[in-house]
């Protein structure tokens, strides 16, 4: 019973780590999706989001504001909504990007190292495509505004599998001894 048991272990280790590249992917790809969309499209979706987040405030902060006062606010944050999707779409990829690695033993610097430049690699690769979109176009500002979420992802990583190997999966490492 004791080597079925183990034989699963192993099984599904095989199965499980080549399958955690798969967020990482799902990610990129909805960051792909998101540049290929024209300049209006776009525009109109983070317009959306901010006239949200003031409709939102407006609600809870109870300032019963009217119509011109909501287009008023959502115009003023409409430009740090935008970066704020830069910065959030980014990390997750960076923890979807980091996970993977820090699965097959990339540890330290290396894992700051190779996730970080592969990171900031696709946000000038994203950057570049969006040059081929109308009404679109690439910004080495965004690439540096991309680059803030990059970092807090990766040592997001670095911690939880910290605290996981020294915690959670101690009694594993200790059974092989």
């Amino acid at each position: 019973m004791k080597y079925v048991g183990l034989f699963i272990k192993k099984l599904l280790r095989y199965l499980l780590k080549p399958l955690s590249f798969v967020p990482a992917i799902l990610v990129m790809y909805l960051i792909f999706s998101f540049s290929s969309q024209d300049g209006v499209s776009s525009a109109r979706l983070s317009l959306a989001v901010s006239r949200k987040v003031v409709t939102v405030a407006d609600e809870v902060l109870e300032k019963d504001w009217d119509a011109q006062q909501i287009a008023h606010y959502t115009e003023r944050i409409h430009y740090y909504v935008r970066k704020t999707a830069h910065v959030t779409e980014y990390f997750v990829l960076a923890v979807t990007v980091a996970f993977p690695l820090y699965v097959y033993g990339v540890r330290g610097l290396w894992l700051v190292f190779s996730a970080g430049i592969f990171c900031v690699s696709f946000a000038g690769l994203d950057e570049y495509h969006q040059s081929f979109v109308a009404g679109r176009g690439p910004s080495v500002r965004d690439v540096a505004i991309d680059s803030i979420g990059v970092l807090p992802g990766i040592i997001l990583v670095r911690i939880v599998g910290f605290i996981g190997r020294k915690t959670i999966f101690r009694p594993l490492a200790l059974r092989k001894k």
